[in-house]
């Protein structure tokens, strides 16, 4: 990245105007805001900061006694056993794993399809990944984000799933350990989720996923949590760096226990919200780790960016 574009990526203006050329997906928060008492444009930077309290309603997995009470739901009896024991999961670790949810088929569609639109350019490989190819396919969209996995969604947050923005990645991320939240931010907290899909078997060699059990029931770390460097034009220099760190020192501090993910071709990892995770270092950069993320929030919630104070546009 040039000295111009991160300058520019920092610039507050920057992201006013495009709030203003968005104006038509921005519109429908202002009764959200109103909703929960935020007094301000719906086309003005937004963060934690400018919320009530955080006290606010919990998902209802995330509410104490979650256990117990989907014992008794009628659409959690509905699921076969193994699915309910990754749900049980989901409650007490944070994340849930699904063995060849996608079928060989349904993957190879999804690698060709990304292909062509390669292929056509369509779209480019930036780095190591794609960003919103599901608006440039609705084959794409279908085949990545099925009834069968919005259906499943919408029981995880208790309202109904909305897809956000996908990730296509062609090798490892090799990304320190984040929590999403700081990146795709909801008020109430925690109505987000992401989905990730290996399109192809994946070994320590690629830079396989990691992550820790247990840590999405820790607070959400939030801009007033870390130095983010933040003037009245710009946001700081380095500030995500300096977060990652923060993320060091609680697990640090907590004594996590990292967990890894091995997953074979069609196999799923969904996690919460706030669960630590991240992304292991290649050990032979001469391998794919072909993966496909998405990431969902919940309808009828404010959705924002924490990190950069920017509203959601949810297209």
């Amino acid at each position: 990245m040039t000295s111009a574009s991160e300058f520019l990526r920092r610039l507050k203006l920057v992201y006013w105007i495009n709030n203003l050329f968005n104006w038509k997906y921005l519109r429908p928060n202002k009764a959200l805001y109103r909703k929960y008492g935020i007094k301000k444009s719906v086309f003005a930077p937004i963060s934690s900061a400018d919320f009530p309290d955080k006290a606010e309603e919990l998902p209802w997995l995330d509410q104490p006694g979650a256990l117990q009470r989907i014992e008794k739901n009628s659409t959690f009896l509905s699921f076969d056993t193994e699915l309910q024991q990754a749900i049980r999961t989901w409650i007490t670790d944070g994340y849930l794993i699904l063995e060849q949810f996608f079928s060989p088929e349904d993957v190879d569609l999804i690698n060709s399809e990304v292909d062509r639109l390669c292929e056509t350019r369509e779209l480019t490989w930036r780095g190591n990944r794609i960003i919103f190819a599901i608006h440039h396919s609705e084959k794409l969209k279908k085949a990545a984000a099925p009834a069968k996995l919005m259906q499943l969604l919408d029981f995880i947050l208790g309202k109904e799933a909305v897809l956000f923005q996908s990730l296509n990645f062609l090798k490892g991320s090799e990304q320190r350990a984040h929590s999403d939240s700081i990146h795709m931010t909801t008020y109430p907290a925690g109505y987000l989720c992401a989905s990730w899909l290996a399109l192809e078997d994946v070994g320590q060699e690629q830079g396989n996923l990691f992550y820790y059990p247990g840590s999405h029931k820790f607070e959400y770390l939030m801009n007033q949590d870390f130095e983010t460097g933040d003037n009245a034009f710009l946001l700081g220099k380095g500030a995500y760096d300096r977060y990652e760190d923060k993320i060091e020192s609680v697990i640090q501090e907590k004594q996590l226990t990292k967990r890894e993910f091995y997953p074979k071709k069609g196999d799923m990892l969904i996690w919460h919200a706030n669960l630590i995770h991240g992304g292991n270092l290649m050990k032979d950069q001469s391998l794919t780790r072909k993966s496909m993320v998405l990431h969902f929030y919940a309808k009828d919630v404010i959705c924002y960016h924490e990190l950069t104070r920017r509203p959601a546009i949810i297209k």
